[in-house]
């Protein structure tokens, strides 16, 4: 409960009926209750005289009732015996109304000795008073219909920030957003519009950035290959070898940056697959390639993605453990919604204050960027793209016995629809 929309709610609430409590309360503390009538008093208490001295002497004919029928009024009934004592009369009287919860009739009950009681009708009398339970209820209906308006008012209120909160929502793996609707209060529009230019500029920068990067990469290979007849005719062999090992790994660089272009910028449909199967393939292929690779255990695991892109994101990961950590121990477990593909290694991990940092292009664990294994530095970036465009997620972690653990999960597909054989 925790949110915008519940406080705004509150604090409207607690104003409203504090506002108005008070108000009550300065009202009836500076006016007091209504006032009350003394000529008002007058006339009855000469009215219900005249009416008992006549009562009196009706013949016994006349059927008079046990008890006074109604509500009583205490207040009024207080008032009118009092003023009655005042005029030297001693009548017994009740003054009732004949519904308690709403408008009737208002009766003044005249006891007759032990004859009974007689009633008489009698509307020019002084108000009975508001009782604290119809304070109460007074308090109870403002308190009410004021949550009511606060509910309504708090829920228009922060509309254009659920609004705002579902657009970041639906921003996919990709990084853009799907054109919002620009319907709604001005505010609402405005906000929509601006979402919508932000992420058609920010599609075509990444889309930009996209070219450049496989542009760059491709226009490197012209002067690598020539670089590379050069280097074969440079006559000491030791420099020839360092020129050639440099150009191997410009062109590595360049070949992963068309590689991770493709990556972000393909569209490769999906298909159901098994992703215990594919583990176990690539486990075998890297083995016979010379590669430290273990598989650990698997459990049936059926996925929705790429078979292509999958298999070139786990060997990337894999063999990124392999090289950088010695050796590799490959599982893949099953929770019953998510599938999880667990690599671990022997390595020297990688620093906390780094670790953060894995997934960014180019990155080395060594700060001085020393190069002691071949490669272009792009694996784990191409890896992180293909898993979280798939829906899934890549978390590392060093290991406390050492070592990094490479986690990578995955959404289960869902079971197809069973064809309908029904015949019409």
């Amino acid at each position: 409960m925790n949110t915008l929309r519940v406080k705004i709610a509150i604090l409207l609430v607690l104003a409203i009926v504090s506002v108005m409590a008070l108000m009550t309360f300065v009202l009836f503390l500076l006016l007091g209750p209504p006032p009350r009538s003394g000529r008002a008093l007058d006339v009855a208490a000469q009215q219900v005289a005249l009416v008992a001295a006549l009562a009196a002497k009706a013949p016994r004919s006349v059927e008079l009732l046990d008890e006074p029928r109604g509500h009583p009024y205490r207040r009024t009934t207080k008032a009118l015996r009092k003023k009655l004592e005042e005029q030297g009369h001693n009548i017994d009287v009740i003054v009732a109304r004949t519904h308690r919860w709403r408008r009737g009739s208002l009766n003044v009950w005249i006891r007759l000795e032990d004859r009974g009681w007689f009633g008489m009708p009698m509307t020019r009398l002084p108000p009975q008073g508001v009782p604290w339970w119809a304070l109460l209820r007074w308090l109870f209906l403002i308190t009410v219909g004021a949550t009511a308006v606060a509910v309504f008012v708090s829920i228009r209120m922060v509309r254009p920030l659920v609004f705002l909160e579902n657009a970041v929502a639906s921003v996919g793996p990709d990084g853009v957003m799907p054109e919002l609707s620009e319907k709604g209060p001005a505010e609402v529009r405005a906000t929509a519009r601006a979402l919508n230019s932000l992420s058609a500029r920010l599609k075509r920068a990444m889309e930009s950035r996209m070219r450049l990067v496989a542009a760059a990469g491709h226009d490197m290979r012209t002067p690598i290959t020539r670089m590379r007849l050069r280097a074969e005719f440079v006559p000491d062999e030791e420099e020839r070898e360092k020129w050639l090992n440099d150009l191997d790994e410009l062109e590595r660089i360049a070949d992963s940056a068309i590689l991770l272009v493709r990556e972000e910028m393909g569209a490769e449909a999906p298909e159901r697959l098994r992703l215990d199967t594919l583990v176990e393939s690539i486990c075998k292929d890297l083995k016979e390639q010379g590669f430290d690779v273990t598989l650990a255990g698997t459990q049936a695991v059926t996925v929705f993605v790429s078979r292509l892109k999958l298999n070139r994101a786990l060997r990337n990961l894999i063999i990124n453990a392999t090289t950088h950590g010695v050796r590799a121990r490959v599982g893949v477990t099953d929770d019953g919604t998510i599938g999880r593909v667990t690599i671990e290694d022997d390595g020297p991990g990688i620093p906390e204050a780094v670790l953060g940092q894995v997934f960014e292009p180019f990155f080395r664990a060594d700060p001085a960027r020393r190069q002691n294994i071949p490669g272009a530095g792009l694996g784990l970036t191409i890896a992180y793209e293909i898993v979280t465009r798939a829906g899934g997620a890549i978390q590392i972690v060093n290991r406390p016995a050492g070592g990094l653990l490479q986690t990578v999960s995955l959404p289960e597909a869902p079971e197809p629809e069973a064809p309908d054989t029904d015949s019409a």
